[in-house]
């Protein structure tokens, strides 16, 4: 999580709001939307073919960054308003950078942030996040969008 927003989001300069999110970390969960932008958007199931879900060093998020053999499962939001896009480019780190990847059963490529520095060899796992920290990592969210 960046503390300080970009004076011009990285998200709305590339992807715009007309276009889906691949979120496949924390921004899954509806506790933490909800928290950063006020609502839950239209969300769908998907996975991303050739890409992992890794943990990252000392950070309770992932990262995601390229596995030949892998399979990454998120979700793809959509509908998400402008300065939705930007409160979600802001809450993200600098070592992500914004790109589009393609998806299982997609013919059309989605934006996603990839993980661009090191990585631990674990994959990252939602459902023991969700049991161990989601609702403290919720509450930070909190102070972080407060502070925005």
């Amino acid at each position: 999580m960046d503390s300080s927003p970009p004076n011009v989001s990285r998200l709305a300069q590339r992807a715009g709001h007309r276009h889906a999110l691949f979120v496949y970390g924390t921004l899954q969960f509806p506790e933490v939307l909800q928290v950063l932008i006020g609502r839950v958007p239209p969300r769908q199931p998907a996975t991303a073919p050739g890409w992992r879900v890794a943990t990252l060093t000392d950070r309770l998020y992932p990262g995601l960054v390229p596995a030949p053999n892998g399979f990454a499962h998120g979700t793809v939001l959509s509908g998400l308003t402008t300065a939705e896009w930007e409160i979600l480019d802001a809450f993200e780190d600098p070592e992500y950078d914004l790109r589009t990847i393609q998806l299982a059963n997609s013919a059309d490529l989605t934006w996603t942030y990839i993980w661009t520095s090191a990585v631990a060899q674990d994959d990252w796992h939602p459902q023991a996040f969700a049991t161990t920290h989601l609702t403290q990592f919720a509450a930070h969210c909190l102070e972080w969008r407060q502070q925005l």
